[in-house]
């Protein structure tokens, strides 16, 4: 690709504008074509004026406009990449930013090779992941007006005569008997629980929503087939699969460690080696997951319960590879925890392991699928 490349297209992508440079090849600075307006016809026209499709090589920074343009780009012939703004190289000095320079730095950089790309998701990926994301995001909402419910009990030296535990059955139950003298506190407290109550059935109707992906979607087989590790239900695992899209962009398990920021920072010159905290680079809401899943290793290994009746039917080469993962995660937390390390470091590190058996388990569930 990059010998038949003779101009490499830079885009600083707004909402409503796109500011334009290009690099040849050779060593000569990136020249700065101008800003266009944030349209299918206006950017075909432009790169129409650069050359044939084959001859060009475009890319801009993921941000909020999301994937359509790339999408587009693609059908139309174009080869564009989707770069990762924190990994993109920034000179220390450096105090100016603006899109004319933005378009001018990725277009010299994307000819020098010092890009990383991210994955671009397909249409049916991207809905998978934001239905996942937004129940995501009606569980902090829930969070939020539990907080606030609890304020108010406090505020007033409100509580339950009897001891009963936070957010049962039975607690929610009491919270319908509080009474309020003034007849403001009574509609604040009435408009509370009303919120919570719609809370808890939006957050219902994403989760049977999530299920039906997880029996009849796209990636139902690599869902089910996680669900064969211990702590990764049908959730956890649809949260994963939609979060991570594609395994088999990470060519081994270490690169798949490495993508959910759970390998330790190294900063090491001549003899001397540090190695620091977790690097916490990468999917965010991926890392979350595993180190959820991760406290599951606490217990001794054991098929049991729901764990049971979700290998019920999988194949035996996922299980084996489940029941592995307790042992080894189970004795990496034990070992760990005896040396005097704390629960969390313990968790976090069983967690990285996890990640290279969900990767083990995912290329297998793919030789599955290819041998049937």
């Amino acid at each position: 690709m990059k010998n038949s490349t003779t101009k490499y297209v830079g885009l600083d992508v707004s909402k409503e504008k796109i500011a334009v440079a290009i690099a040849d090849e050779g060593r000569e600075p990136a020249r700065y074509w101008g800003m266009i307006p944030h349209e299918d016809q206006a950017i075909l026209n432009l790169l129409q004026k650069c050359g044939r499709p084959e001859e060009l090589l475009l890319c801009y920074e993921a941000g909020p406009t999301g994937y359509p343009l790339v999408r587009f780009l693609m059908a139309h012939g174009y080869t564009c990449v989707v770069i990762a703004p924190s990994l993109t190289p920034n000179r220390p000095g450096d105090r100016v930013k603006t899109d004319r320079r933005d378009a001018l730095r990725l277009a010299q950089l994307l000819r020098a090779g010092e890009l990383s790309s991210v994955h671009v998701p397909t249409p049916e990926e991207e809905a998978l992941r934001d239905l996942v994301r937004m129940r995501e995001d009606i569980k902090e909402e829930r969070t939020r007006i539990r907080q606030r419910i609890g304020k108010m009990l406090l505020r007033h030296q409100v509580a339950p005569k009897e001891k009963l535990r936070r957010w049962t059955q039975a607690y929610r139950q009491w919270l319908g008997r509080v009474k309020w003298t003034p007849s403001s506190q009574t509609f604040v407290w009435s408009e509370l629980l009303y919120q919570l109550d719609q809370n808890e059935a939006q957050l219902k109707r994403m989760e049977a929503e999530i299920h039906r992906e997880a029996q009849c979607g796209s990636q139902a087989p690599l869902i089910q087939a996680l669900q064969t590790l211990r702590g990764i239900a049908e959730t956890t695992a649809t949260g994963i699969v939609a979060e991570v899209c594609s395994f088999e962009r990470f060519v081994s398990a270490k690169v798949f460690m490495g993508y959910t920021g759970l390998v330790p920072r190294e900063y090491s010159s001549g003899s001397s080696r540090h190695q620091g905290g977790i690097t916490k680079t990468g999917n965010t809401n991926l890392r979350k997951y595993l180190v959820e899943a991760a406290w599951s290793y606490r217990y001794v290994p054991a098929v049991q319960g729901s764990l049971k009746k979700r290998q019920e039917g999988q194949n035996e080469g996922l299980c084996r590879i489940s029941w592995k993962a307790q042992q080894r995660l189970n004795g990496k937390y034990t070992r760990m925890c005896g040396q005097g390390k704390a629960k969390g470091k313990a968790v976090v590190a069983v967690a990285r392991e996890l990640a290279g058996f969900i990767w083990a388990l995912a290329k297998e569930a793919e030789t599955l699928k290819t041998t049937v």
